[in-house]
């Protein structure tokens, strides 16, 4: 018999942007309960965060250590289903693995860790496991994302040439990190971010989404990374020049320091027959520029739609949907595997779309290639070597 997908949390306390994101995300379809969390590093924070989440008391744990072993021990029929982590990018790794060892489902904010080396080690742990891990790279949860992708699979634009995908924004723009900012304090730290700044932010977002739509996988690339701000460490702007494996050549960008942009991420893909262009501050509109025809609008929820827009899509045409539909997005399909699998069915074959663990790698892979080519004097990099 199917039931609610019983969910742990590591991190998301207070003071948290991400965490409230994530939950809210879980709960829109009723599929998933949060029972337990270890919210914060700072176990009084923990219980605060808790307490306010209406959690009984001995569900609610000062460390991710001492939550997965508390509620490894309880019965199957309590003890959560799957860990969501939310944490800063340095404190993926070790509640990912010590999930995954102990037999707990995992959904992963991006990117999937700090360095490769870890990404490669969930990777392994996951495949050995027969765990689902999820990642959760929001925006291919849009459903004109999803119809962009399978017009493109269809062959409806004829084959990909050409690739633009820019994520700007503004937020970094001064030097933030130097207030009490905490989203900005940990984002530009090595330490806490890793190897990259905005190319690890943001940049990753548009790696995925252009990866996501075509079906082509980056074969090379060639990068230009800046620290604009005075003392920043970690890039705040860059450029990479594609080339896919399918043929296809792009331009990706990447830069926090464009004063007065939001979250700009925009995608346009062009083939043979027509060009697809979509925007996620206008995330209910795909427009198709045909070759030889006039250029055509789709619109979320009208027409004959694809069968995966169809079955992302909400609410009726005209009702706006956004970022917290398409994380949502995410969340159902993510619990719906773990419910078919619990069944010992198989799952739609729609409810397995959502970033995996493999997506996650191919992100790190991405970060270190390109802060590679960065460094080198070397034009191209390969992204397989």
């Amino acid at each position: 018999m199917s039931r609610k997908i019983r969910m742990g949390m590591v991190g998301g306390g207070p003071g948290a942007f991400i965490g409230n994101v994530h939950r809210m995300a879980a709960r829109l379809d009723g599929e998933i309960d949060l029972v337990c969390g270890a919210f914060s590093s700072s176990p009084e924070k923990s219980k605060q965060a808790g307490k306010e989440l209406y959690l009984p008391e001995d569900r609610v744990y000062g460390s991710f250590q001492e939550m997965i072993e508390k509620e490894s021990a309880l019965p199957a029929d309590v003890r959560m289903d799957c860990v969501s982590i939310v944490t800063p990018n340095h404190l993926h790794f070790l509640p990912a693995k010590l999930a995954l060892e102990n037999g707990f489902h995992v959904i992963c904010d991006k990117p999937m860790t700090r360095t490769l080396e870890e990404a490669l080690e969930l990777e392994e742990l996951t495949e050995k496991s027969g765990l689902i891990f999820a990642l959760t790279h929001t925006y291919t949860g849009y459903p004109m994302v999803k119809q962009a992708r399978d017009m493109v699979s269809a062959g409806t634009i004829g084959d990909v040439r050409k690739i633009y995908v820019e994520y700007p924004q503004g937020w970094l723009t001064e030097k933030v990190e130097d207030t009490d900012s905490k989203q900005a304090g940990w984002r530009v730290d090595p330490s806490k971010s890793g190897i990259a700044g905005a190319m690890g932010d943001i940049g990753t977002h548009a790696e995925n989404l252009a990866e996501y739509i075509t079906g082509q996988k980056i074969s090379e690339l060639c990068a230009d990374l800046n620290t604009v701000v005075k003392s920043r460490v970690l890039d705040d702007d860059g450029a990479v020049l594609l080339r896919f494996d399918g043929g296809a050549s792009g331009i990706l960008t990447a830069s926090q320091v464009a004063a007065g942009e939001e979250n700009s991420l925009a995608i346009r893909i062009y083939g043979t027959k027509a060009g697809l262009e979509w925007h996620q501050m206008e995330p209910n509109s795909l427009v198709v520029k045909w070759l030889n025809k006039p250029m055509e609008i789709y619109r979320t929820g009208v027409g004959a739609l694809s069968e995966g827009a169809t079955a992302h899509t909400r609410v009726p045409a005209g009702h706006p949907e956004g970022y917290l539909e398409a994380f949502a997005n995410l969340y159902r399909n993510f619990a719906k595997t773990i419910q078919a699998r619990l069944a010992g069915q198989e799952p739609d074959p729609q409810y397995l779309d959502f970033p995996t663990v493999s997506d996650g790698v191919r992100g790190m892979k991405f970060l270190y290639k390109v802060v590679e080519s960065g460094k080198s004097d070397v034009k191209w990099t390969s992204f397989n070597n």
